[in-house]
């Protein structure tokens, strides 16, 4: 098997956990309503979907396109639950952010540099969580598992990249790992101590 065969492999089986992950948080928000979410954040997941999309019919990628399709039915019907119409004007910022970070890089590098934008945009709405779980001492809401899964993911994506050869979203995606596993790694850091500080003080069959 060549590298370029292998690659595809690992690019669907991306394609299969990343629907996995993302048909588990949909789930996970039926069940428990969309109350706190942020209507920006799941706007912005729907425009990156289409963009994506877009990406990945003009370089001919199967999985990157199949990886957004898959995604986007379940990111929309949580949108839908946050009712947009009702807020138009934070749709409308979401998309102008998503613009302007696409559009002023694709200027210089084309479709490389768009590529780069979206990416950290995307990489961006990682970042209140990796802020709170730095300056809050607890996780509390915050899944270990989750964000691990996400950097595993990340990690298919860009060995996938690599036979493909598509530089620019590689480079995007290892940033995007980057920070789900270090949001991992917080916040198991943080539970442990959330555990170390609640465990009674045992000594011997004596607790207090």
């Amino acid at each position: 098997m060549t590298f370029a065969t292998f690659s595809t492999v690992v690019g669907w089986l991306a394609v299969a956990l990343g629907t996995v992950t993302a048909y588990a948080q949909f789930s996970r928000l039926r069940r428990r309503g969309v109350e706190g979410v942020s209507l920006a954040t799941w706007t912005l997941f729907v425009y990156l979907a289409f963009f994506w999309i877009v990406y990945g019919v003009i370089v001919r990628s199967r999985p990157l396109v199949m990886g957004s399709v898959l995604a986007l039915p379940l990111q929309a019907f949580i949108l839908v639950q946050l009712r947009p119409w009702d807020r138009r004007s934070t749709v409308v910022r979401s998309f102008v952010f998503l613009v302007v970070c696409c559009a002023a890089p694709a200027l210089y590098w084309g479709w490389t540099g768009a590529v780069l934008g979206a990416g950290g945009a995307g990489t961006i709405t990682r970042a209140p969580q990796l802020i709170a779980l730095i300056r809050v001492k607890g996780a509390s809401g915050v899944s270990t598992g989750s964000w691990s899964v996400a950097a595993a993911v990340s990690t298919l994506w860009v060995i996938y990249y690599v036979g493909a050869r598509l530089w620019a979203v590689l480079v995007v995606t290892a940033v995007a790992g980057g920070v789900s596993l270090t949001i991992a790694a917080l916040s198991g850091w943080r539970h442990r101590q959330m555990r170390m500080h609640t465990a009674p003080n045992c000594v011997g069959r004596e607790c207090r």
